[in-house]
This record gives C-alpha cells, sequence and structure tokens, in this order.
C-alpha cells in the first residue's frame, strides 16, 4: 500500500500528501488489494474524530480536505474491481452514514 500511495498521479500537494501518509502508516505494509478498504478506514476513523470533535473550523481543512482525498482515492483503486464497485460504494455510504458522531 506504501507504495501505491507513492505513485499517486496527478500527486497531491505536499502537505496533503504528507497527511495522507501519515493517516494510511499503520496500513502501509497491506497489499495492493487492500487499499480500498484501507484508506476508507482510515477515512472514517478521521470524519469521526472530527465530527465528535466538532471541529469543522479552517484549522481543520487539510484534514477534511484528507477525507475527502481518502475516499476518493479507495474508489480510484476500487475501480481495478469494477464488479464490485456498487456493492462497494452502498456498504461505504452505510458505514460513514452509520458514525457516532453523524447521528
Amino acid at each position: 500500500m506504501g507504495e501505491w500511495m507513492a505513485r499517486l498521479e496527478p500527486a497531491p500537494p505536499s502537505a496533503l500528501h504528507r497527511r495522507l501518509c501519515d493517516l494510511v502508516a499503520s496500513s502501509a505494509h497491506r497489499p495492493v488489494v487492500d487499499v480500498p478498504e484501507a484508506c476508507l478506514e482510515a477515512g472514517e476513523h478521521l470524519l469521526d474524530a472530527l465530527l465528535a470533535s466538532g471541529s469543522t473550523s479552517r484549522a481543520t481543512a487539510l484534514d477534511l480536505l484528507a477525507v475527502d482525498s481518502l475516499v476518493t482515492y479507495a474508489f480510484q483503486a476500487a475501480a481495478d474491481d469494477p464488479s464490485r464497485l456498487e456493492e462497494r460504494a452502498a456498504r461505504a455510504m452505510a458505514r460513514i452514514a452509520s458514525l457516532p458522531a453523524a447521528l
């Protein structure tokens, strides 16, 4: 997964790329096939933390952008298996909507 993040095209701005790498660091050892799930997990975790803290100010802009990027990259990677894309999207929406802080 670490190699996949290093090859993102177009490359995100350096501050965002560093933040994304930090957020998925614990999953860096996972194989490329796990990129969609690892990105969704990291995005969900950060979004839940942001919602729970009420952090929606300008100071959290990088984290909000990171959440958006992680979900986008999850589906970019998932496009390699289009037969599962619809199921993945439905599951991701349900998981994000059910975050405790989102309720």
